[in-house]
């Protein structure tokens, strides 16, 4: 399974440019969303873009991932640590939304698919596996020199 950030699906339902990156990932059923980002991706989908709550809902389920990946105790410690000894407001401004990502593929074993510099940043120092999105933008992260 590969973990997908909130901005991985939205991406996706938004036709942006790691579209193309996501659909293999989905298609292949082998893809998972955390609670959290459940909650990110439907927050963003009817408040920012307008979409109707039960269409929102609706678009997650036909993709697989309405019933994300539970965020239980042992998650939920591991990642305010991870926060805890990574945040920093301009060298690392990751969000506790990502830190969860990371930590359930961490848990899990597997990747997490993003375009987040920060968060990029962050598993790269932590040793959690990633695959790197296209931004909205187009461009591409890649680590330090």
């Amino acid at each position: 399974m590969t973990v997908l950030d909130a901005y991985a699906v939205i991406a996706y339902l938004r036709a942006e440019p790691a579209a193309g990156e996501i659909r293999p990932l989905l298609e292949n059923g082998d893809a998972g969303l955390t609670a959290v980002g459940v909650a990110e991706v439907l927050d963003h989908l009817i408040r920012l873009a307008g979409a109707d709550e039960e269409d929102a809902a609706l678009d997650l389920a036909q993709l697989g991932l309405l019933d994300g990946i539970v965020v239980d105790s042992d998650l939920g410690l591991a990642a305010g640590r991870l926060r805890a000894r990574r945040y920093h407001r301009s060298r690392c401004a990751v969000s506790m939304a990502d830190c969860i990502a990371a930590e359930a593929a961490r848990q899990a074993s597997t990747s997490l698919a993003t375009s987040d510099a920060p968060l990029l940043d962050l598993c790269r120092t932590e040793g959690i596996a990633t695959i790197v999105l296209t931004g909205s933008d187009g461009t591409r992260w890649a680590p330090p020199a």
